[in-house]
C-alpha cells in the first residue's frame, strides 16, 4: 500500500467546503493518480476513528496563464469530496472551523 501522505496531499478551506462540515462532508486535494477506493483506506489510516461512506472525486485541468508572449499553465488539479457515514465521529482537524 502506498503511504496515504503521498494521497491526500492536503485539505481544501474554501466557503464551499466550510459549509460541508457541519454534515459530516469534507473536501481534500489529492494526488492525480488515486482512485476513490485508495482515497478512502488513506483518510481512515490518517484519521482513526472515521468510518467514509462515499468519495466523489473532480480533476480540473490547469489554465492557461499568459506572461508576455510565453504561455504556461497552472497545474491540474484533483480534489476528493469525503462524505463520512452517520455514526462516524467528525475529523478533529476541521472542529471549530464552521
Amino acid at each position: 500500500m502506498k503511504n496515504p501522505h503521498d494521497i491526500i496531499l492536503r485539505p481544501v478551506l474554501t466557503e464551499k467546503g466550510y459549509d460541508g462540515i457541519a454534515d459530516k462532508q469534507y473536501v481534500f486535494e489529492v494526488a492525480i493518480k488515486a482512485n476513490k477506493i485508495e482515497i478512502k483506506e488513506a483518510l481512515e489510516a490518517i484519521f482513526k476513528d472515521i468510518k467514509v461512506a462515499r468519495v466523489n472525486t473532480l480533476r480540473t485541468m490547469g489554465k492557461i496563464k499568459r506572461q508576455g508572449r510565453t504561455f504556461g499553465r497552472t497545474p491540474e488539479v484533483k480534489k476528493a469530496y469525503v462524505q463520512l457515514t452517520e455514526d462516524s465521529k467528525p475529523i478533529e482537524f476541521f472542529e471549530g472551523m464552521y
